[in-house]
Formats: C-alpha cells, structure tokens, sequence
C-alpha cells in the first residue's frame, strides 16, 4: 500500500472518530487518496460526502454545515489555486469562530519553488489560520480547538495503491462535545444590553438566560431569536434627541454590532461599556471597552431596569411600520412573520440583514443565520446551501447583487426543502441609503445595475422559480409550504424609491415617538 493512502486512511481515521461526519472534496488529482478513501467511508454509510465542482463554494458550503452543526465539517482540494480559493470562506470562519476543517493536498515539499506543476508554498497561506503541514500521522485531536483548522498534507507518488484494506474496520466514533464557555460573575447597576446578530457564538439559549439574570432592556440586531429584544430600536435611535433620552448608565454588548450607524451612537453614550465576546482572546483583542469578558458570566448581579419608555417607543414605531406601501422592507417584513417554528433562515449581506434588524419581531423557533464574521455577499447561497442540509425546511433572503456573486452554485443545486427569496432592485441598494448616494458616476461603480432578468438565468440552471412584483402575490407564496428547492424573485420599487421610503418611514418613527415618549 503506497505511503499516501495509508497517510491519507490514517487522519481520516482520526477524524471520524472524533466525531467529523461531513466531507466536502472538490475534484482533484492530488487529494485523490482522500477523495478515494471518503468515497469508501460514504459508500458504507459513515460519513456524508458531498462533492462540490468549484473550490470557492465548496469552502462556503462547508461553513454552512459546519455552523447548522455546530461541528467541525471537512473541505478538501487538491494543490495549487485550488487552495485559494479557500481563503474567502478562511476567513469568514475565523472571524466567526466557526469550525472549518481546511485540508489542502500538496506536493512534496522538495517540488517547491522548482517550477512543479501545480505546485506554490500553501503553507500559511491563509494567514491567520495556522497551517499544519504533514508528511506523516499526527495525532489530530489536540487541533480540534473550536477554531478553524488547516491542514496541508504532503502526498508523494504514487498517489493510488493497488492494495486493498479494510480501514475503517473496528472503527468507534466517540464526538468531541463543544461547549461555549460560561462561568464567572458580574456585578453592575442598570442599563441596557445590546445583542451582535451572531450573538458571539452564544446559543439563543445561553443568551436568553442571560437576559433572564439582567433584567434590563434588550435591543438585538437578530430581533427574530430574542423575545424580550425591543423591536424597531434601529428605527427611533436614529434621532438623536431618541438617543439621549434612552441612553444609560451602563451598555453591555454580546458580540460585535455591525450593522446600524445608529446603534453604535448609542453604545458611545453609556458611561460604561462591558463587552461579552470570547473573541477578545485573539480574533479581536485590539477591541475595546471598559469591560472585556472572554465569556458569558453564570453569575450576574444588577438592577433591575424599567423598560416601560422602550416598549412604548417600540410599539410607536411598529405602528408606523404597518402602513409601509410595497417595498423590500415590506417584502422581508411579510417573509419573517410567515416563517414556520423550527426553520431555519439564512439572511444576506449588506440591506436585508439591516431590514430584519429594523422592520422586524420576535418569531419564535426560527434559527437565524448569517455571514457577519467579515460581512461579505460572497458565498452565501453556498452558505444557505449547506445550512439546509441540516434542516427539515429552509428560507433565505438576500439581495440580487449577493446572489449573483455565487450564481455558480446552482450548478449543484440542492434537493432539501429551500426557498430563496432574492430581492430584485437591479443593483446594490444600499449605496443609495449612504453617504456616496448620487455621487459622480455613482450608477457605474455603486448602484452596478446587472439589467438581467433573474428568472430566466436562474431557470437556465434548471431550479425551480418564480416572480412576485407585490404584496398580492407574495403573500400567495408564502401560503405555500416549502417543497424541494426554488428561487422567487421580488421585484421591488428601485434603489432610490427605496432609499427615499427609508428616510419616510425613518422620519415618522421618530416623530411618532418623540411625541409619545415626550419629547416633542
């Protein structure tokens, strides 16, 4: 049996073992020991392998899993720029903390730098990822941190073996249990608590009973997982004369908050800011606060802080919110509230994550994800992808510039219950709600129309797909329940009547709630 194929039985030995289930490979010559050996474990039914043409989308597919899951999921290439392309998906898991298992195959290392076909220095190669690069077995279970992993295997010829052996014989699959890290005490006053949408990791539960302990008003930029989280807090905070009235004593910020302009002015206003976010460790240990906690206190003492003036705002603004005319607010607005218990939700980059923070409310049982590690619209339908493998049913809404920049990916289409809603404003709307909004030359290098018509490129992939251009027929989907996978288009008022409609409604919230709090 050639070296590689016992290297490569070995670490996937190792692996399954320690509970990694999921097996993504992308084709390859120089993986082929591993893509040989998972095809064997899947055909006994040990693992789940899912093979993917495109690197890119692979790694996103990947991460996808690996977050429905909360385990480590497995992403193979084989050398070269395979492995580049990587790095996007790299790095979104290593600012979110998800557990992505790189495996990169490689030449020999004395092939580098001699001009060897398909063959540049991966070791390191995604930066702030440590690469562990093998010629031979290492015990892997000291490696599985909780953190992203690469690992570069070096496999010399001959990559195939004639012989035949039963590898995964006696095989005993004993998972490593993750646990997010809870413990300590905290002693404050009154304030309020302010909730990153990836809530630093943290299950909806784990924070939830934190907020049970705190007693203090809640803003969530995720308002879908938390039912005390005030709705449309967004909206109102952007008055700054709103701001001042509701600022507290205390902020205490679970994760990052990316999202609003009008939020982070809001956190600047506290006397004292606490930040909870096992990401201060390393990932962002440049951040800063009054407080840093690497982990969610078990222990907390406060006082307890009247929420009375948040509800009220939040009903004030909720009210006004109710009379939007058809707009992609409207259009995410009516796709939350039909959301099933026990689904699943992956939100887009850039203005649909921002929509669902400010339009809507509680749903309970709804599992929300998104990208928010870096942020990007690169590799979310690849991300949604893998998210559905783990789900009975599966919703997603992102934007139309989000969901071209992956397109490829319905080149392997899922067969889960999926419904993509993309939000059709012929470009990239948010620039028209920033500063940049009507600049020189702003439709070339900002609003970037694509004039495509989505359902025919979507239909030329052979998925499933549909238009709605109001709330009419909407509504008429999503009366319909989730069966296998489609795409509906919404077609929605362009990027300026939006961007106008958005000041509107902005507007009104805050004078509705000026007046009803007193403030007039």
């Amino acid at each position: 049996m050639s070296n590689s194929t016992k290297l490569a039985h070995s670490l996937l030995r190792q692996l399954i073992q320690l509970g990694v289930s999921n097996f993504v490979i992308s084709p390859g010559s120089r993986n082929a020991p591993l893509t040989i050996a998972l095809s064997e474990a899947a055909s006994k039914q040990i693992i789940d392998l899912h093979v993917k043409i495109d690197e890119r989308g692979a790694a996103f597919f990947a991460l996808g899993i690996a977050k429905a899951r909360n385990n480590y999921v497995a992403v193979i290439c084989t050398s070269g720029t395979a492995a580049a392309n990587f790095y996007p998906a790299a790095l979104e898991a290593f600012h979110s903390n998800v557990k992505l298992l790189i495996i990169t195959a490689d030449r020999p290392e004395i092939l580098r730098k001699t001009g060897a076909n398909q063959t540049t220095d991966q070791v390191g190669i995604y930066k702030l990822i440590k690469t562990h690069d093998l010629t031979s077995e290492i015990e892997l279970k000291p490696l599985l941190n909780g953190k992203p992993i690469h690992l570069n295997i070096q496999f010399s010829e001959p990559l195939l073996s004639e012989e035949k052996n039963d590898w995964l014989a006696g095989i005993k699959i004993e998972p490593i249990k993750y646990k997010n890290n809870v413990g300590g005490k905290l002693e404050t006053s009154t304030g309020v608590l302010i909730i990153g949408h990836d809530n630093a990791g943290y299950t909806d539960d784990e924070i939830n009973s934190f907020v049970g302990k705190l007693k203090w008003p809640v803003i969530a930029e995720n308002p879908l997982s938390f039912p005390h989280a005030h709705p449309h807090a967004v909206l109102y905070l952007s008055d700054p004369k709103i701001r001042q009235a509701l600022a507290p004593e205390n902020i205490i910020v679970i994760g990052r908050t990316t999202l609003s302009r009008s939020v982070n002015e809001f956190i600047k206003l506290a006397k004292n800011l606490i930040v909870i976010d096992p990401r201060v460790a390393d990932v962002d240990n440049n951040r800063q606060a009054d407080l840093l906690l690497k982990s969610m206190p078990s222990e907390v003492i406060s006082e307890f802080t009247n929420g009375d003036i948040w509800q009220t705002a939040s009903e004030l603004a909720a009210a006004e919110t109710k009379k939007l005319l058809w707009s992609e607010q409207t259009a995410i607005k009516s796709i939350c509230e039909s959301l099933t218990s026990m689904s699943a939700l992956f939100v887009g980059s850039s203005r649909p994550v921002r929509d669902i923070e400010a339009f809507t409310k509680f749903q309970s049982g709804i599992l929300v994800f998104a990208n928010r590690g870096l942020a990007g619209i690169d590799g979310n339908v690849s991300t949604v992808f893998g998210i559905a493998q783990e789900h009975e049913t599966t919703n997603s809404i992102m934007g139309d510039l989000t969901f071209l920049h992956d397109i490829s990916a319905l080149t392997n289409a899922p067969k889960e219950n999926l419904r993509i809603f993309v939000i059709d404003n012929n470009g990239g709307g948010i620039f028209s709600t920033l500063p940049q909004a009507g600049s020189n030359g702003f439709e070339q290098v900002f609003g970037t129309p694509h004039n495509l018509d989505l359902v025919k490129v979507i239909s030329g992939f052979g998925v499933s797909v549909g238009r709605v251009s109001d709330l009419t027929g909407l509504e008429l989907i999503l009366k319909k329940p989730v069966n296998g996978f489609e795409v509906v288009v919404v077609e929605v008022p362009s990027r300026e009547v939006n961007a106008q409609l958005l000041k509107e409604i902005t507007q009104r919230v805050s004078n509705a709630v000026r007046i009803g709090i007193n403030l007039a």
